[in-house]
């Protein structure tokens, strides 16, 4: 027997059919997971798309029984363990099934965690930033010498390690608010709080419901916890007023834990200096804000990471850190027109990050599926930097409602092909302004995820 079917054994999720809802890269790495201990799986999806598909003949392949385009909702009801993924809404009616019948219901993510009993992780989560943070914390822990990988929300399932017969003994784990809903056993090295924000206002009912989502993270804090905050925000500071264990903070704005000495020019971190400013290569106070974050973190994840040598690898790490994929990333310059990628994106708290580092002309691409929060919070810093909002998507009505009287905005009709919002971006900009996508919005009316949106933007900035 091997271990993982021995752990499955004592968790005794061998008693009965497990149900595994989405099968997306986490469901399908889950269900692989589970079915590989001898489980047995049903897999589902409401879905019908070509990557479905795919992922439904490999579960087939390692034995799961799976739907695709449907969820038997009675076979999901009489399952032993459900495993849901992010994308599943916690209305939807398989999960409504399962919790009506009392069938417990946890994430991909508590099962992996199961299954890695060993393992060491940083956790991440907040509203902006914790992917670049997590990216950051592992690429720290290598810096160090150690064998560590970046999981979770930031698009490789912890699953996919679990499955391995090494797997890293470091992670930098990075949770989002549907994760922690469904994953009662987490209990990190260090848990990191980026900042907090009103977000995903489509999936939950207000936004006390959605930060009760991230203070999960917190849900098995003990004295021996170690917890990294964000002294500048005030409902991070609110939300761990109460948890228990060493609190620490980081600072853009004044002395913390961590902080950005902006006289000398330094990121300080446990009080002594560790890098300066021009040799971090990422733009903006935000990204600042993440390396002084992720740096404490590590810092605090292991004593051995606090001697000299280690905290002069982990200068070297930040230095040699860069900007990641579809945040704020510079796609190209062409006929004067600098074109930057921000598709990740997704909020209006992320957007007004991205907008106030602007220092020239912008054109804005704003837009695609509605996520419940207004666009007025982006009128002052749209009012002093950008010079026309192209407004696309589904979403299209709502910010040029919200927006007109912060600037000039062309509304583009919803189901306006993306080449044609391109375009428009490319008609409005001049010689030495920037066109950002930076949209507030999903990538769900028209493109499979923000990455492939990222991506598209790309590809046409480079046609002009």
């Amino acid at each position: 027997m091997t271990r993982i079917s021995e752990a499955a054994m004592e968790l005794g999720w061998l008693r009965g059919e497990i149900a595994v809802l989405g099968l997306a890269r986490s469901g399908r790495a889950v269900g692989s997971l589970l079915a590989r201990t001898g489980a047995e799986v049903y897999a589902s999806d409401a879905g019908a798309s070509a990557a479905i598909r795919d992922a439904a003949r490999a579960l087939a392949a390692d034995g799961c029984a799976v739907d695709v385009g449907a969820h038997d909702l009675e076979r999901i009801a009489r399952a032993s363990l459900v495993v849901t993924s992010p994308g599943v809404p916690p209305d939807a009616p398989p999960l409504a099934a399962a919790r009506a019948a009392g069938a417990p219901v946890v994430s991909e993510v508590e099962v992996a965690l199961r299954f890695l009993p060993a393992l060491r992780y940083i956790a991440v989560t907040g509203t902006n930033g914790k992917t670049t943070t997590t990216s950051i914390v592992a690429h720290l822990l290598r810096a160090l010498g150690l064998r560590a990988e970046a999981a979770g929300n930031i698009g490789h399932p912890l699953s996919e390690m679990a499955l391995s017969p090494e797997p890293a003994p470091w992670v930098a784990l990075e949770v989002s608010s549907f994760q922690l809903h469904d994953t009662p056993s987490i209990a990190p090295d260090v848990g990191v709080l980026t900042n907090l924000a009103p977000n995903h206002l489509d999936r939950y009912p207000d936004v006390d419901a959605y930060y009760g989502d991230k203070a999960l993270l917190f849900r098995n804090a003990s004295p021996a916890s170690t917890w990294v905050s964000n002294r500048d925000d005030a409902p991070s500071r609110a939300m761990l007023a109460p948890v228990a264990g060493l609190c620490v903070e980081f600072s853009t704005a004044e002395a913390a834990d961590a902080w950005y000495d902006r006289e000398r020019g330094q990121l300080i971190v446990l009080g002594e200096p560790v890098i300066a400013r021009s040799e971090l290569r990422l733009l903006g106070d935000h990204n600042v804000a993440n390396a002084l974050g992720a740096a404490l973190a590590v810092l605090l994840a292991d004593p051995g990471h606090r001697t000299r040598l280690s905290v002069a690898r982990l200068a070297r790490g930040l230095h040699e850190f860069a900007a990641l994929e579809h945040r704020i990333e510079p796609a190209g310059e062409f006929g004067g027109v600098t074109w930057i990628n921000d598709s990740k994106s997704t909020n209006v708290m992320s957007t007004l990050v991205a907008l106030r580092g602007m220092t020239r002309p912008t054109v804005l691409l704003l837009g695609g599926r509605h996520k419940g929060e207004p666009y007025t919070a982006l009128a002052d810093e749209i009012r002093r930097t950008v010079r026309q909002v192209i407004a696309y998507g589904e979403a299209a009505p709502l910010v040029a409602r919200d927006l007109r009287k912060a600037a000039p905005v062309t509304e583009l009709k919803p189901g306006t092909p993306f080449g044609e919002v391109v375009a428009a971006a490319r008609a409005a900009a001049q010689p030495g302004d920037v066109v950002l996508l930076s949209p507030a919005c999903s990538s769900y009316d028209m493109f499979d995820n923000y990455e492939q949106r990222g991506a598209e933007f790309k590809r046409l900035a480079g046609q002009g």
